[in-house]
């Protein structure tokens, strides 16, 4: 996939367009990512080391092994980290981005996607090739399965797909052949929205059949490349399961069109059942092969899907589109102001807000209606209300 290389001279030049929040101060970034790049110290080592340095991972870059054993890394993990280090140097991971114009995301941003931040092994970096908005991070689903794609699997991915879009969902899959490549080609056919995984870093395209696709995805504008592997990482084996497991982190649900007994799609599947996420699974004849995996991810409890009605109404998204875009509608007007400042997080019912807003019931009730499409305000039934933000 073409690059463009106009690199900067420093990291200082790193610019708002590839890190906009500047939550963290570049000297931090920049050790954040060069973190990303050691083997062995994930998420869970991350957080000890941040919690220990009190956030100044600079401090925890350049701490000697005694005070990375103080702060929860074994010996062992500590020496391999030691060693290591040597061979990175933090600024040149900024100066990469750049050239390429790649961008990150970490823990600290606002930017970083509210579902996956719920996941457990969440990446402490995100990196990033493309357009990803604030809908791709609330309304997402994971459509997953089989290389070997038959002509049925084929036909049930397309339709559910465009489907999805159609309802403003996004599209979240892995790049691999077969059903992955069948999503995403169809979310962006239909003017959708897509994400694509990576199990590399984001300079390597992994299958190389699937550059074109990569390159569209990025130049659509409808969609991104994502990674938690830094620049230059290679889509080893042992990449694809935290692949997966980002795949089902960064999704409402994961729904699974085609797969067999043995396919990277059921560890897909099992991360998001895991995670307390929704499953889906189409169901097969029980004379292919091809579908033997997601049939028994049916039997196991995997919710059947038949139409897309059945993932809408599991995952309750049967306004998506105007809850878009009254989202969008902002400032709050006076009556919307009025009711949340009379709503917490005990319910309240109708009649009590509407006393104690001195609003005329007829407006009391199209404004809860409007505020629940913001994602404001919940409906707890029986006409109690809740404030949700």
């Amino acid at each position: 996939m073409e690059v463009h290389e106009e690199a900067p001279q420093t990291a200082k030049q790193y610019s708002k367009h590839y890190y906009p929040s500047e939550t963290l101060p570049l000297q931090q970034l920049m050790h954040w990512i060069a973190f990303s790049r050691v083997m062995g110290i994930g998420a869970v080592r991350f957080r000890l080391l941040e919690d220990y340095f009190q956030g100044d991972m600079q401090a925890a870059w350049q701490a000697g092994l005694e005070e990375l054993c103080s702060a929860g890394l074994d010996e062992k993990t500590a020496e391999k980290f030691l060693h290591q280090r040597t061979n990175i140097v933090p600024e040149q991971e900024l100066e990469r981005l750049e050239k390429r114009r790649m961008r990150v995301i970490t823990w600290r941003d606002d930017e970083y996607p509210p579902l996956l931040s719920k996941f457990e092994y969440a990446p402490p970096v995100l990196y990033i090739y493309g357009h990803l908005n604030e809908d791709d991070q609330e309304y997402a689903l994971g459509i997953v399965g089989t290389r070997r794609m038959t002509s049925y699997g084929r036909q049930v991915t397309e339709k559910l797909t465009t489907e999805l879009t159609g309802g403003r969902v996004t599209i979240v899959s892995g790049l691999a052949l077969g059903v992955d490549t069948v999503a995403h080609t169809t979310a962006l056919d239909t003017g959708g929205r897509t994400i694509a995984v990576l199990a590399s870093g984001l300079d390597t395209i992994y299958p190389p059949s699937n550059r074109a696709l990569a390159k569209r995805i990025v130049e659509s504008g409808q969609g991104a490349l994502i990674s938690a592997f830094p620049l230059g990482v290679r889509p080893d084996a042992g990449n694809f399961p935290a692949r997966n497991h980002l795949i089902a982190g960064l999704s409402l649900g994961v729904l699974v069109t085609e797969a067999p007994a043995r396919s990277g799609a059921l560890i897909t599947a099992s991360s998001a059942l895991q995670q307390g996420r929704e499953v889906f699974g189409v169901p097969h004849s029980i004379f292919s092969p091809g579908g033997e995996g997601v049939n028994k991810l049916i039997q196991d409890g995997a919710h059947l899907v038949t139409r897309v009605e059945d993932i809408i109404e599991r995952l309750n998204i049967y306004m998506l589109p105007q809850h878009i875009e009254a989202k969008r509608e902002l400032p709050a007007n006076a009556e919307e102001e009025s009711l949340l400042a009379l709503l917490n997080h005990e319910s309240k019912h109708i009649d009590e807000i509407t006393r104690e807003s001195g609003l005329p019931a007829s407006s009391v009730t199209a404004t809860l209606t409007m505020l629940q499409l913001k994602g404001m305000v919940k409906d707890m039934g029986a006409m109690h209300y809740i404030k949700e933000m």
